[in-house]
């Protein structure tokens, strides 16, 4: 069997894995490259790999940098199956129609300029109705179910505790009458986050395929995290500005929006006007509501109960353009809410620009900001940034909350990794910027004692 590694290679973005023997033909994710210019134009290259001929895709979950790029896949001929948890499969068709649109946008927007200075005109990366064209190959799998893909391969979606409906995934591979166990991490969440269950533990695998986001550094426990949280809502709130806070739209959102009615119920924080101006977090909110099997106890208990229907807050959600225009009248006391996460898209741009220079007002960061990225500038103390073609001084005040991330730390990692009762034969550590994933791999060495590496990009490697 061999396995290329396409993305997401000592970098955090493009996950995807080919995995080749004489029957199958399997991807793991399909991602869009974020960050940096560079990283970017790998996703208009060609596949190294002929999408025709791959069988099945095994998605993790359905943040872009896992599943961004399908529709491109099944523009430019993949025809199989598209297996993933259910939850996963409804949030991608949210998440890719918003994609396919904001890649409409930009081209529409680059090719004005075009016009004028005489270039042909560029063709987006994919268009909604690819998006919508490949939703037909997506299928549902259940967690702790062994699927049969009838070609020597065996898959099992084990809960990742990331996201909703986030999965590790562990395959099964025949060949030359010989049985290998991959497993795939996915994106692995930290424990007692709200809402979703912690990281499902797996106990076998010949070899090991992690992420390693955050694995350099500690994040701070829960309760610590909330009142930091707390605490810089408040001060925020006291100076008589606005708050901002960029949060991805699937995951993030619900767990900000279920901590502060927390807060607010327990009357830590008083008097809140938040707004969500997300149209995909609205639409991934009632998803998450619709998928109770994904919930842990104290969340699923508050749904049976119906609290976190009442608010205790005053929530505001806009989905047009015009109500999301008019919060920007607002000076002072909003908490907004909005995506993208690391600012490179969305409405979150405009909330940005209309308050980042304002002094009064703060933005608090919940989430990992990958390299290149309008957020990265941000919280590594840029003083001016370009926003949506405009140089915007940092004046509003900045605060950075990892605690909230929905990634394990190094700990989490290690803890998750020393579930194996027998070690694996090798770890392949990816989705990690090259200094934070090399240095997992040294530290997996030292503290577990299993061989790990970390793979360059297209690097293939041969079971």
């Amino acid at each position: 069997m061999k396995i290329t590694f396409i993305g997401a290679t000592r970098i955090v973005t493009g996950s995807c894995f080919h995995i080749q023997t004489e029957k199958a033909h399997l991807l793991i994710d399909c991602g869009l490259f974020q960050g940096t210019r560079e990283n970017e134009q790998k996703n208009a290259e060609p596949f190294p790999f002929k999408p025709s001929e791959v069988d099945y895709l095994l998605l993790t979950h359905a943040h872009l940098d896992h599943t961004g790029l399908i529709p491109k896949l099944v523009k430019e001929g993949f025809q199989g199956k598209i297996l993933a948890t259910k939850a996963t499969a409804e949030l991608c068709n949210v998440m890719l129609l918003d994609s396919a649109h904001i890649h409409e946008r930009e081209a529409e927007w680059q090719n004005k300029k075009r016009m004028r200075a005489g270039k042909p005109p560029l063709q987006p990366l994919y268009t909604t109705e690819d998006a919508a064209y490949s939703f037909q190959f997506f299928q549902g799998a259940n967690y702790n179910e062994i699927v049969d893909l009838e070609n020597g391969v065996k898959v099992r979606f084990q809960d990742a505790g990331h996201i909703l409906g986030s999965a590790s995934l562990e395959l099964w591979v025949k060949e030359n009458a010989k049985e290998k166990k991959l497993v795939f991490s996915g994106d692995i969440g930290q424990k007692d986050l709200p809402i979703v269950k912690d990281p499902t533990p797996i106990e076998e695998a010949d070899y090991v395929f992690t992420e390693s986001t955050y694995g350099n550094r500690r994040h701070k426990d829960i309760d610590e995290t909330v009142e930091e949280f707390r605490k810089a809502v408040s001060e925020a709130l006291e100076r008589g500005g606005n708050v901002i806070i960029p949060a991805f739209a699937v995951g993030r959102t619900q767990n900000i929006l279920y901590i502060l009615k927390q807060l607010s119920k327990e009357r830590k924080l008083k008097n809140l006007h938040v707004f969500v101006d997300s149209p995909m977090a609205i639409q991934a909110t009632n998803i998450t509501l619709n998928h109770p099997e994904c919930f842990d106890e104290e969340t699923l208990e508050l749904v049976k109960k119906g609290k976190l229907s009442g608010s205790g807050l005053s929530l505001t959600f806009t989905e047009k353009v015009e109500d999301s225009m008019k919060i920007n009248k607002t000076k002072s006391g909003a908490i907004i809410i909005s995506a993208s996460g690391m600012c490179n898209a969305g409405r979150i741009r405009h909330h940005l620009k209309h308050n980042l220079w304002r002094s009064e007002c703060s933005v608090i960061f919940v989430g990992y900001q990958a390299q290149g990225t309008l957020g990265r500038r941000i919280i590594e103390g840029a003083e001016v940034v370009k926003i949506l073609g405009e140089e915007i001084a940092v004046k509003a005040k900045i605060y950075t909350i990892g605690g909230f991330s929905a990634h394990a730390d190094q700990e989490g990692l290690i803890d998750w990794l020393s579930n194996f009762k027998k070690k694996p034969e090798r770890i392949f550590v990816m989705h990690g910027e090259e200094d934070t994933a090399v240095g997992f791999a040294e530290t997996i060495k030292k503290r577990l004692n299993i061989d790990a590496y970390a793979p360059l990009y297209l690097e293939d490697i041969t079971i």
